[in-house]
């Protein structure tokens, strides 16, 4: 069995004054800390699926990352700032504690929250009192879900952003 270890978040929010919709995963995985960047996972789909409802090129580099989301008014940052997980299993995680989302709420006009996955959803719900709105993980371990439903879910975000 893999040990658990103790994390704290080691990114700051993605977002700026212009953002109008937050985007929340759970929790960074080994290969997103590695890479240093939310959805950092060569196999997660996040990138792709953006991308392609934005009508954008696919960003290649963790600028072109944040320059996608900022110029689309997209913030992005993971409900939980730090915790004990085994490896990058959200179903292992323990002792959560909840980030302060008044970090970008204070700053940002946001017209709506959404939450990526069942973990995220749930400690979000949970933790705020507050309910989000529902999008399917993009992570790789979450392939029963196709890209074409993802590109139909996030395609919700729009009306958001425009």
């Amino acid at each position: 069995m893999k040990k658990y270890e103790f994390i704290i978040h080691p990114f700051a929010p993605i977002f700026d004054k212009n953002s109008k919709i937050l985007i929340l995963g759970s929790f960074p995985s080994i290969k997103s800390r590695e890479a240093n960047i939310y959805f950092g996972n060569p196999k997660n789909r996040f990138w792709n699926v953006l991308s392609k409802i934005l009508n954008s090129p696919f960003p290649k580099t963790n600028y072109d990352k944040i320059a996608l989301l900022k110029n689309n008014h997209i913030a992005v940052w993971d409900v939980i700032s730090s915790c004990e997980i085994q490896s990058s299993s959200d179903s292992s995680i323990k002792n959560p504690t909840v980030n302060d989302f008044s970090t970008i709420t204070n700053v940002a006009n946001i017209r709506a929250i959404f939450t990526l996955g069942k973990t995220a959803t749930k400690l979000f719900n949970k933790y705020t009192g507050q309910t989000s709105i529902y999008l399917p993980s993009t992570s790789p371990a979450n392939c029963a879900v196709s890209e074409e439903k993802l590109i139909k879910e996030f395609s919700q975000i729009l009306k958001y952003i425009n």
